[in-house]
């Protein structure tokens, strides 16, 4: 089991750790998952996150191999900015989903923690002929999370760099507290955000440092238990469970992403396909009308008929409901369709609602 540099940081705070993607990492503290929650939603919550991947891409044939290797257009991005991509199979189906920066000297590839072996070999197996240096770059960079409404004035106190002329999915690199950083107005909870990426060595000072200068914007340390309801409130995909190698973009509604005009690339013939044919099951979100917990893998069932499966459901701390996110044909993805959650082989009423359940407050 891998720590990072700051396991013994979360375990003074009084961390409860646990194991997440081959790491032992702080799933809450003791103010609790929804205290942590809400203060991401209201003010800010500061996230470890570095048990992700970061991949650096240099070469002449840069950019046309990240064309070739994933779905989204990279002749749309300008110097700076960011972009949510996947990378998929030639049939279609889901590597991974990643992010892209554009840097003035390389390409940052942002993986995700469980994915990061199998996301290098696949990458480098698709690398022949072109002239291209990717390296694993992941032991060396530290990624941190600050997210909420109160995260630009948290940051900005410890920086001279204007962040509130940063737009929503850009990066700049800046000093905060004395430390050389990349920072991306990225994230994973539905709010306005900052993905921090900082050289390893600095990483135990300068998570002190940024709790001290949030203490007055009650910026709290938070665990995974937060990370995932804040995501699944705004319906972002989690690999494993929304995406994975059985899973098209369009099936898990992330068909924006696919660049269908752009010159060939893997699994563009499938992703054809895909679209243009009738999707073998569709992500829906669900509104609980029985009382109950749809919790992952439970089966979904119309008319005593099993027809797909729950992928992520809880109660929604935010809209105070029972939700979920699951899978289902598309006769049955229709707005206000009812369904059935066989929780423990009893049928619990649901109703399919509109996604995201949170309307995701970037910034402009």
């Amino acid at each position: 089991m891998q720590r990072t540099s700051l396991y013994e940081s979360h375990v003074e705070l009084g961390g409860r750790m646990v194991a997440f993607a081959g790491w032992e990492l702080p799933v809450q503290y003791p103010t609790g998952p929804l205290l942590e929650h809400n203060a991401v939603r209201t003010a800010a919550g500061l996230f470890d996150i570095d048990h992700m991947g970061q991949f650096s891409l240099t070469g002449p044939d840069a950019d046309l191999f990240l064309q070739y290797v994933q779905v989204y257009d990279v002749g749309q991005m300008q110097v700076w900015d960011a972009h949510y991509s996947l990378l998929c199979y030639e049939d279609g189906t889901i590597v991974d989903d990643i992010f892209l920066y554009r840097l003035p000297e390389r390409w940052m590839i942002v993986v995700n923690a469980g994915n990061r072996a199998k996301d290098l070999a696949w990458l480098r197996a698709y690398s022949h002929g072109f002239q291209i240096d990717l390296t694993d770059i992941s032991d060396e960079t530290y990624m941190l999370a600050v997210q909420g409404p109160k995260a630009e004035a948290i940051l900005q106190r410890m920086t001279d760099t204007r962040l509130g002329d940063m737009a929503a999915r850009t990066g700049l690199r800046a000093y905060l507290g004395g430390v050389e950083m990349l920072l991306g107005r990225t994230g994973y909870t539905g709010e306005d955000g900052f993905e921090l990426y900082l050289p390893a060595q600095d990483a135990v000072t300068f998570w002190h440092d940024l709790l001290a200068a949030g203490k007055k914007d009650d910026l709290l340390p938070c665990g995974l238990a937060a990370r995932d309801s804040l995501r699944f409130e705004a319906c972002m995909p989690l690999y494993g469970h929304e995406i994975d190698a059985e899973t098209n973009p369009y099936e898990a509604r992330q068909g924006w992403t696919v660049s269908l005009e752009k010159p060939e690339f893997l699994g563009r013939s499938a992703l054809l396909k895909a679209k243009l044919e009738d999707n073998r099951k569709l992500l829906v979100g669900f509104e609980m009308i029985d009382r109950a917990v749809a919790r992952e893998h439970y089966e979904i069932a119309v008319d005593g008929q099993v027809v797909g499966h729950v992928t992520t459901g809880m109660k929604s701390p935010t809209l105070d409901k029972f939700v979920g996110l699951g899978y289902v044909p598309p006769a049955h993805q229709k707005i206000g369709t009812e369904i059935d959650i066989l929780v423990r082989g009893t049928a619990k009423k649901a109703k399919v609602v509109r996604r995201p359940f949170y309307k995701p407050r970037y910034k402009e």
